[in-house]
């Protein structure tokens, strides 16, 4: 079995937007109340160790394990949050997953469990700043045709087709284990975490046998990239780059002495320049999709061009 993530757009109503962020919400207060109460025991372990108290005349440690936070949430909600019937259980478990999984990178890093660059104690979230996000684990989510169906949220509109992931589960060889709403770049999007068969025919090798590469090496993106000649764009490029960005800048930043042009020209301007800044991230991320796709059907594994 293999697991699959099926990312779509999203399309919500105003009030589905407003119940969305009202979740991403309660997300947010659970990682903080649990971190706020970690915090707490290990500042007054820490004080009564500077007192000389050790060994069992220390406070008993707080779990942060996943179960254990939220079976301390479950007893605290109704003072924290009076208001926890209005969203989904899901909504305070996924903060609270959050946070047992930054603790636990926490410790590892500490104790040289954990590999990669350290990890630092993990920070309250803003309120403005926090990354809108949301897990549903549990509970009626499923996918169909033109709408994502979410609990407590309703049927969400799909900005793309969801015909194939439908078919699937359908059929009985895929199975959501989840779906994350999450908002990014001015708009939500649905990824549903599948568990699926994947039976995907043999790449085409378009060397001969004799120019096969060994084993064992990687493919690099530049390698896949259509070389043009001078002055065509690149197969795969995107279309909006930062060229133009210097221009309408300045005609923007020009003074007000009369040599600006008349006809509203100043807020054209800034509007195709912001509008740039917004379009160049997902014309990147477009182009870096396609380069992988086309290489998962034309690149045999394990070998470079």
């Amino acid at each position: 079995m293999t697991l699959l993530a099926y990312r779509f757009a999203l399309g919500p109503t105003p009030s589905q937007e407003r119940a969305l962020r009202s979740h991403a919400g309660a997300a947010r207060v659970a990682f903080n109340w649990g971190l706020a109460r970690v915090k707490a025991n290990l500042g007054q372990r820490e004080a009564e160790k500077s007192y000389g108290i050790a060994g069992d005349g220390l406070t008993s440690p707080v779990s942060w394990s996943l179960y254990s936070l939220r079976k301390d949430w479950n007893v605290a909600k109704d003072t924290v949050a009076p208001w926890w019937r209005e969203c989904s259980k899901e909504a305070f478990n996924t903060g609270l997953d959050h946070l047992a999984r930054a603790l636990k990178n926490w410790a590892g890093s500490r104790n040289g469990k954990r590999k990669g660059k350290p990890a630092g104690f993990p920070r309250f979230k803003s309120k403005r700043k926090a990354r809108l996000s949301v897990r549903w684990t549990t509970g009626s989510f499923r996918c169909e045709e033109r709408h994502a169906v979410l609990p407590r949220i309703g049927r969400v509109k799909l900005h793309e087709d969801g015909r194939r992931l439908a078919d699937l589960v359908a059929a009985g060889t895929a199975r959501v284990l989840s779906v994350t709403a999450r908002f990014e770049r001015g708009r939500w999007f649905a990824s549903f975490a599948v568990e699926t068969e994947v039976s995907r025919p043999a790449p085409r090798v378009r060397r001969s046998e004799s120019q096969a590469r060994p084993p064992g090496t990687h493919v690099r993106l530049h390698h896949l990239r259509h070389r043009p000649g001078p002055g065509r764009q690149r197969r795969g490029e995107p279309r909006t780059t930062g060229r133009e960005c210097p221009g309408q800048q300045r005609t923007w930043s020009r003074p007000s002495d009369g040599t600006r042009p008349a006809g509203g020209c100043e807020t054209s301007t800034r509007h195709r320049a912001s509008g740039s800044d917004r379009e160049r991230p997902n014309a990147r991320r477009d182009c870096g999709m396609s380069i992988i796709e086309r290489s998962a059907a034309t690149v045999p594994l394990g070998s470079r061009p």
